[in-house]
């Protein structure tokens, strides 16, 4: 497994960094084939319940796929195929990821690396992230999974012009069309993602591992509550975390939730 990915991991929290600065974390064929090994080993992993993605320093998470080795490994229809389906493979592991998951977005987050981005629940950056899908530039027609992900964030106008134009363009707008979740000074944004984590890891764990599944059915396509849902909702009912968040709110304290 290529070092240029790899998972630090902090009591409930795991941390995948994108580590191949020299390149601006750009995303080679084997990286995103650490990826699925990565989030499959997190993914069963009980005593995680929280997932961080970010690159492993401040110039940028992800300046995308590695365009050097195209020619290579993503050239004419059998090998792109190839390719695609990796790459896409890595994406959907992080967009089924069974836990919250949160982008922390210094520097650049263009083409693939935002579509990665894109993958996670929460979206937080710097003032000076820039963002941008360039596959206009290039001549690549960009895939309808991650086309279908970024109108959900953004909106059917938004999407097009994003990726009509292959336009860069900063955190800021990205937070004001929905893109990005919150914004924070580059030396904040460290602390800022982790108390953001640690409260989203003070709520029910079985709650928002469930809320998660709900809204992704929502917004894959599902219109009603299939019994696999159905069966997770009343499943909560009969839960210890149930049980807690009745007795805390009874006795007027806050809920210590099992983890």
């Amino acid at each position: 497994m290529t070092n240029e990915i790899y998972v630090e991991k902090s009591g409930y929290i795991a941390t995948l960094v994108l580590n191949r600065p020299d390149k601006r974390n750009s995303l080679s064929r084997a990286m995103f084939q650490a990826i699925v090994d990565q989030l499959e080993l997190l993914r069963i992993d009980s005593s995680i319940k929280l997932l961080i993605v970010r690159g492993v320093n401040e110039v940028a998470f992800s300046s995308g796929a590695d365009i050097s080795e195209f020619l290579d490994v993503r050239y004419a229809t059998d090998n792109a195929k190839a390719y695609n389906e990796l790459a896409l493979k890595a994406i959907d592991a992080l967009y089924k990821f069974p836990h919250p998951t949160i982008a922390m977005i210094q520097g650049l987050a263009i083409g693939g690396g935002l579509e990665l981005a894109n993958a996670c629940d929460f979206r937080i950056a710097t003032p000076k992230s820039k963002l941008g899908i360039t596959a206009a530039n290039i001549g690549i027609v960009y895939n309808l999974e991650s086309t279908k992900r970024l109108i959900n964030i953004v909106g059917v106008a938004k999407a097009k012009e994003i990726l009509y134009t292959a336009t860069i363009f900063t955190a800021e707008e990205g937070k004001n069309i929905g893109l990005i979740t919150a914004l924070h000074e580059p030396e904040e944004i460290d602390e800022a993602t982790l108390q953001f984590a640690e409260h989203l890891l003070s709520k029910s764990s079985i709650a928002n591992a469930g809320i998660k599944k709900i809204i992704q059915a929502i917004v894959d396509g599902e219109i009603e509550e299939n019994d696999e849902l159905a069966q997770l909702v009343l499943d909560s009912f009969s839960s210890d975390d149930y049980n807690e968040g009745i007795q805390a709110f009874l006795n007027k304290r806050k809920p210590i939730f099992n983890k």
